[in-house]
């Protein structure tokens, strides 16, 4: 299965790129991601709970960092083992480029295979089920560089700390 979309991120390059090679914000990105350990030169390694129609299973699996132009594009190529579930492997090329609002377009290509049990269930469950996850990772990605970007600025602009309800009820 393909897929290719892109984000609007209102966040700088630099913090996006720096983001998608930390492993603690790809475990909280990650659907049903438990670990993510190692380094951008090392490869990572992850362990993943996820339940795809009547076939739930945990995956443990390998992702390299490859293709890296420092600040513009890298791939992202992963498998992981299911155990009987069967096994699950993407590629997924991403690119960087700057907004005019200081913000950054993240683009994503990405391939994913299924084998095993979970090729059984059909390729409109599993493609279904690519793409559910594809969107949930992306959107937590962006969601958490959005925050991180709203509350650097919040921290910058306030003069004063904001009260909490007893303290403006008592203030």
């Amino acid at each position: 299965m393909n897929l290719a979309d892109n984000r609007n991120i209102a966040a700088s390059r630099t913090a996006v790129w720096a983001a998608i090679l930390d492993p603690e914000v790809l475990r909280t990105c990650i659907p049903g991601c438990k670990e993510v350990t190692g380094t951008v030169d090392d490869g990572f390694e992850a362990v993943v709970v996820q339940k795809v129609g009547p076939v739930k299973a945990t995956f443990k699996g390998q992702v390299e960092v490859s293709d890296i132009i420092q600040g513009e594009s890298l791939t992202l190529t992963g498998q992981g083992k299911g155990g009987p579930a069967g096994f699950a492997k993407a590629a997924a090329k991403l690119r960087f480029l700057d907004t005019d609002d200081g913000g950054t377009v993240l683009y994503y290509d990405m391939d994913a295979k299924v084998g095993g049990k979970l090729a059984q269930l059909g390729s409109r469950i599993i493609d279904g089920f690519t793409k559910k996850l594809a969107d949930q990772f992306f959107e937590r990605f962006q969601e958490r560089l959005e925050d991180q970007t709203d509350a650097d600025d919040t921290e910058e602009n306030d003069e004063k700390p904001k009260k909490g309800w007893i303290g403006r009820l008592l203030g």
